[in-house]
């Protein structure tokens, strides 16, 4: 943050759980020094491709010992940090509500390439769901969102305070604007940032809300619509300097009001606490926006209660109540 005054930046520093990590022992969040127990790569057989990611390939696969369905990650060519990460904190996680299980870790003995095994997890295709989904679905979907079961850790990280983290994480249309300025201490916050991103395109029907061609271009579209005004005093505040691209390319945009989005096939999604819930997340500065806690406790959420009385809005043990945040940092 910089004091206009004098031009000094000072350090940015989560406003929740930014000292979860120093309160712990470096065993729990030194991966460095975690020595792998690699299992039989034998004991599993891959059934089906799944998908694929920049960092993996993904299968559906069977436990020859059990009979049981398996997932199996086969890892890319990649640091053994960040392999060492992704597994220190699934194993730190394991039995945490909502998240996803590691069952074992193999390694192929020629090419030494190594792959997570991971409990089956049945899904149905986002894409199926969105176009059939009402006001009333939205809200609880985006609310179970905050307390899903996360499925891929390869990109989280512990929290320490004045760390600076890589900022190549996250889709493109889902990255914070702190990714795209390259502000590298980034925190939990990030995670709430894409979580918006996801709100404003199932109320306006418009699937990415935010699409940049590139990542230039992506943060042009976010101040296209959030103005340059904030993201100047964002920048400003934590002592950013644009790249020298953006000169080219950003111009000066007024802040829009989320009624222009409106038209008539997204007005049945539309209220005003969807708006002021909006406007709690897709925030230039990352301190000053939602918690994970603190979305779920939002008025946008409060019917769900009169529509679903089996539901308690608003459980302060669940995991993001301990942690805050799924995929940026631990």
């Amino acid at each position: 943050m910089t004091d206009n005054t004098t031009g000094i930046a000072y350090q940015s520093i989560a406003k929740c759980y930014a000292d979860a990590n120093t309160k712990l022992p470096s065993t729990y969040w030194d991966y460095d020094a975690l020595q792998v127990q690699w299992g039989e790569q034998d004991n599993y057989e891959i059934v089906r491709k799944l998908g694929r990611g920049k960092y993996s390939e993904v299968f559906e696969g069977v436990d020859i010992e059990k009979d049981e369905k398996v997932v199996i990650k086969v890892l890319k060519p990649v640091k053994k940090k960040k392999i060492k990460r992704e597994i220190k904190i699934l194993q730190n996680l394991t039995g945490g509500v909502n998240v996803i299980e590691l069952l074992d870790v193999v390694r192929d003995p020629q090419s030494k390439t190594p792959a997570l095994v991971f409990e089956y997890i049945n899904n149905t295709d986002f894409k199926l769901l969105y176009s059939r989904f009402t006001d009333y679905d939205v809200r609880f979907y985006m609310y179970e969102l905050l307390k899903l079961r996360l499925i891929d850790w390869g990109l989280a990280e512990f929290y320490h305070p004045g760390t600076e983290y890589n900022v190549r994480v996250a889709s493109r249309y889902f990255k914070g604007p702190e990714l795209l300025v390259d502000f590298q201490e980034y925190d939990y916050s990030l995670d709430l940032w894409s979580f918006g991103c996801m709100l404003a395109s199932m109320i306006f029907r418009k699937e990415p809300f935010f699409h940049g061609h590139d990542n230039y271009d992506q943060l042009v579209k976010i101040a296209k619509v959030l103005g340059t005004d904030d993201l100047f005093a964002y920048l400003d505040k934590y002592g950013i300097k644009l790249d020298k691209q953006y000169h080219d390319i950003l111009g000066r945009y007024p802040k829009k009001q989320w009624q222009k989005f409106i038209n008539n096939e997204n007005r049945r999604y539309i209220s005003n606490e969807v708006f002021d819930f909006l406007g709690h997340l897709l925030l230039y500065d990352h301190q000053e926006r939602y918690t994970a806690k603190e979305a779920m406790a939002h008025a946008y959420f409060g019917m769900l209660a009169l529509i679903f009385p089996y539901m308690v809005i608003f459980l302060p043990n669940t995991m993001f109540d301990r942690y805050d945040s799924g995929k940026a940092t631990f």
